[in-house]
């Protein structure tokens, strides 16, 4: 006899490296089988399997039930299933190039792993990532998990959440963090699921409960009029999702190295169920609002859309970004993905413009790392004019085309005295 598969395998892979015996292994067609000449029914892989796949003997015995009956002189398991309980972070990254969030959430993690005292670890999934290594290691990662196929080219829900579940499995981390991205969201979501275990979305903040050793994951809920601190105590790992410019990014350490772990974890092509055929990338200006320097964002009181050109021109003159609050998305004067906010994105640029916007926490959570706020109202005692480095009190259509009138005369100025300067070098050489 052999240990049954049932049609719920995910074909994860977990259970391959677990089995003592060699006696798992993956057909022809993708699919998990077991040789009935190796397998012993030990009940391993049963114990492994996050979706509870497996059973023996045709009868469904829960992992818990079956590690209960191992002994130690019929188990032979690796070294690798000693849990680590190291904090990991994702290292997002596209055709090789890192996502900012994954190195703010390194910072973010070194904390973490530094009340639990232990490592800081970043999986590193990829076609030909080696190259990422050494910033990995300046931005604080002690040790990174590399997995580096052709098959890891572009991200696949299905490629990466099969990866995940088998060094997470292995290596069995007590915390896992991924940037609340589109690929970050996607991915925490499958993995969660796979394993079972509790995700929080979307955190503002990260702390330990020292006493049980628990992560303390925060975000607003109720619509931003509360902060709730969710904890996930009978599972692990332990996950939660970041935004993007929440964290504080740490400064990178020269010529830092650590620990790499490569792993040879295959999955054949033509046994997935999704392929990439092309990749279009997005054509629209100002396509990055996280990364903007300077933002220019919108809310009800524009009104329409001859307000939004002057926030477009401010914009062009001072070489920022247009965003809008929900009320302006919800008034359709401005696309869902440039909405700043508690269900929009969350953004820290060095100069942030709050036109025609009240100040609700909904929107404040999501720029108040903002290093200077200009806020132009015609409310002097609203909350954002509370919040702002500098208010203005007047009618947008009064105050913006003289603002965009002093903006270009100062830049004109300034253009005038660099090219008189160049001048003045240039005949000097």
């Amino acid at each position: 006899m052999a240990v049954i598969i049932t049609d719920s395998c995910i074909g994860c892979e977990s259970c391959i490296p677990i089995c003592p015996f060699d006696a798992l292994g993956i057909n022809g067609e993708g699919k998990l089988v077991a040789s009935k000449e190796k397998c012993t029914e030990c009940g391993k892989c049963v114990s492994v399997c996050p979706v509870s796949a497996l059973n023996i003997s045709g009868v469904n015995k829960k992992a818990n039930d079956i590690s209960k009956n191992e002994t130690k002189e019929g188990s032979k398991a690796s070294k690798s299933e000693k849990p680590t309980g190291d904090v990991w972070v994702f290292a997002e990254q596209l055709e090789g190039k890192l996502s900012s969030v994954t190195l703010e959430l390194i910072g973010a993690a070194r904390k973490l792993a530094s009340k639990l005292e232990v490592k800081v670890c970043t999986v590193l999934l990829g076609d030909k990532v080696e190259s990422i290594i050494p910033e990995l290691f300046g931005y604080g990662a002690d040790t990174i998990y590399v997995i580096d196929d052709e098959v890891f080219h572009f991200y696949r829900a299905e490629t990466y959440n099969r990866a995940f579940c088998y060094l997470i499995n292995k290596y069995k981390p007590e915390i896992l963090l991924m940037g609340a991205t589109t690929t970050g969201r996607d991915l925490a979501g499958a993995v969660a699921t796979a394993l079972k275990t509790g995700l929080t979305a979307d955190c503002t903040g990260l702390d330990i409960d020292l006493e049980k050793r628990v992560l303390l994951a925060s975000r607003p809920a109720f619509g931003g009029n509360i902060m709730a601190t969710i904890v996930c105590e009978k599972h692990r790992p332990q996950m939660a999702t970041v935004r993007p410019r929440v964290m504080m990014m740490p400064e990178p350490e020269v010529n830092k190295t650590g620990a790499i772990i490569r792993e040879n974890f295959k999955i054949e092509e033509k046994c997935l169920k999704t392929w990439v055929l092309e990749i279009i990338k997005e054509q629209a200006e100002n396509a990055k609002l996280e990364d903007a320097k300077i933002i220019v964002c919108g809310g009800r009181g524009v009104q329409n859309q001859e307000g939004f050109k002057l926030l477009e021109e401010l914009a062009k003159v001072v070489g920022g970004v247009v965003a809008g609050s929900r009320g302006a998305v919800e008034k359709g004067l401005v696309d869902h993905k440039r909405q700043v906010g508690q269900t929009g994105q969350t953004v820290s640029p060095k100069l942030y413009f709050a036109i025609g916007i009240s100040g609700a926490i909904q929107h404040t959570v999501g720029m108040q790392g903002a290093e200077t706020i200009v806020c132009i109202n015609t409310d002097s005692e609203c909350e954002m004019m509370k919040l702002a480095t500098y208010g203005i009190e007047g009618d947008v259509f009064e105050v913006l085309p003289k603002l965009i009138s002093s903006f270009k005369e100062e830049i004109t100025e300034v253009s005038k005295i660099n090219n008189k300067g160049l001048c003045t070098i240039a005949k000097e050489v």
